[in-house]
C-alpha cells in the first residue's frame, strides 16, 4: 500500500526519528570515509546519466571521497531503483531520482517496491525540459506540420523515447492525447541508443530530455519542432513551447537524489547540504546551462513534496489514457 502525501513528507522531514544500527550512528560523525554509489537507472550517455556525472564529479571534489556512478537499465528505471532501494541505509549508496520515479508508481502495478514507502528524499539537482526532435528526412518543419503530416498518414510515425514509464515517453503519450494523432512508441534502454535510431531513419520521432540531444539540434542533425516545459528554453529559443500551439500541455522534468529509507537523518543533511553547495558553484551552474538545465536547490522536504506531486499528477494522466507498462 502506497503512503498517503502527509506521511511521505513527514518521513522526508523526520528522518531522525528511524532507527539506526549503532555502526551506522557512529558513522555520522566521519561520512563519507569511503566512495559514494550514485545509481543511474539509465544507459551511460544519455541525458540522466550525463547530468548525473556532473554533479558526482562535484561531489566528489568537495567531499573528498569518489562519488561514482554505476547504470542499471530496464523497466523505465525501476532496475536501477530496485538496486538502490535494496542497498544498506548507510549512506554510501543514493539513486538518481527524475519523473518515471513519478509515473511508474502508476504505471506499474507489481514493482517490488513502492518508491515513496522505502525511500528518503535527499535533494533537488536540476529542472530541465523534454523536446520533440524528429529526423531531417522527414517532411515537417512545425508542430502544426507534423500534426498534420501524422494525420494524413495515420499509424506510420514511431517516436522513440528512453524506456517506458520514462518523463519522455509521457511527454509524447501526453502529446499524442492532447492532439488525437496516431503514433507508435518505440522504447529504448535509454535517451543515446534512441538518438542513435533517429540519426539513422530507423525512428522518426524522439521525445527525450533536452541535454540528450542539444548538441545535435545546434549542429542541425535533427530538427527541434518544441519543448514540454511551459515556457521555451533559452538554450533554443527559437524552438516553441508545445503548448503554445496545444494550450494546457506541460510536462516538467526534474532531477533529484534519494536513497534507502533509514539513511540517518545526519546523513541526509549533509548530503542534501554537500548537493546545494555544489550547485551554487558558478562552475557547475554555467555547465548545466550549456545542457539546457539550470540547479534546482531543495530541501530534503521540498524534494519530498515536488515527488509527492509530481506522482499525483502522472496517476492521473496514465489513468485517463489507459496507460499500460509493456
Amino acid at each position: 500500500m502506497r503512503l498517503p502525501r502527509r506521511r511521505f513528507l513527514q518521513l522526508a522531514g523526520g528522518a531522525a526519528a528511524l532507527p539506526t544500527l549503532p555502526r551506522i550512528a557512529r558513522a555520522q560523525t566521519t561520512w563519507p570515509t569511503r566512495p559514494v554509489r550514485y545509481i543511474v537507472s539509465f544507459a551511460a550517455g544519455g541525458a540522466n546519466d550525463t547530468t548525473a556525472r556532473l554533479i558526482a564529479q562535484y561531489l566528489s571534489d568537495l567531499l573528498g571521497q569518489q562519488v561514482f556512478v554505476e547504470n542499471h537499465t530496464g523497466a523505465g528505471g525501476n532496475v536501477g531503483m530496485q538496486v538502490a532501494l535494496s542497498a544498506a541505509p548507510d549512506g554510501y549508496t543514493i539513486a538518481f531520482v527524475g519523473p518515471n520515479n513519478a509515473i511508474s508508481a502508476t504505471l506499474y502495478t507489481k514493482l517490488p517496491f513502492d518508491f515513496i514507502r522505502d525511500s528518503v528524499p535527499i535533494a533537488g539537482t536540476v529542472q530541465l525540459t523534454n523536446v520533440m526532435v524528429v529526423n531531417n528526412e522527414l517532411p515537417v518543419k512545425s508542430l502544426t506540420e507534423l500534426i498534420a503530416y501524422a494525420k494524413a498518414n495515420p499509424g506510420k510515425l514511431n517516436f522513440a523515447s528512453g524506456g517506458v514509464g520514462t518523463s519522455p515517453h509521457l511527454s509524447g503519450e501526453l502529446f499524442k492525447a492532447m492532439t488525437g494523432i496516431n503514433m507508435l512508441h518505440v522504447p529504448y534502454r535509454g535517451g543515446a541508443p534512441a538518438l542513435v535510431d533517429l540519426l539513422a531513419g530507423n525512428v522518426q520521432v524522439l521525445f527525450d530530455n533536452l541535454p540528450g540531444p542539444i548538441g545535435h539540434i545546434k549542429q542541425g542533425k535533427v530538427r527541434a519542432l518544441g519543448v514540454t516545459a511551459a515556457k521555451r528554453a533559452p538554450e533554443i529559443p527559437d524552438v516553441p513551447a508545445i503548448g503554445e500551439l496545444v494550450p494546457g500541455y506541460e510536462a516538467r522534468v526534474w532531477y533529484g537524489i534519494s536513497a534507502r529509507k533509514g539513511v540517518p537523518a545526519a546523513m541526509v543533511d549533509k548530503l542534501n547540504h554537500a548537493v546545494n553547495t555544489v550547485l551554487a558553484d558558478p562552475k557547475l551552474i554555467a555547465r548545466i546551462t550549456q545542457l539546457g538545465g539550470h540547479p534546482m536547490p531543495m530541501t530534503p522536504a521540498q524534494f519530498g513534496e515536488l515527488v509527492a506531486s509530481e506522482t499525483a499528477k502522472w496517476a492521473k494522466v496514465i489513468k485517463e489514457a489507459g496507460i499500460k507498462a509493456a
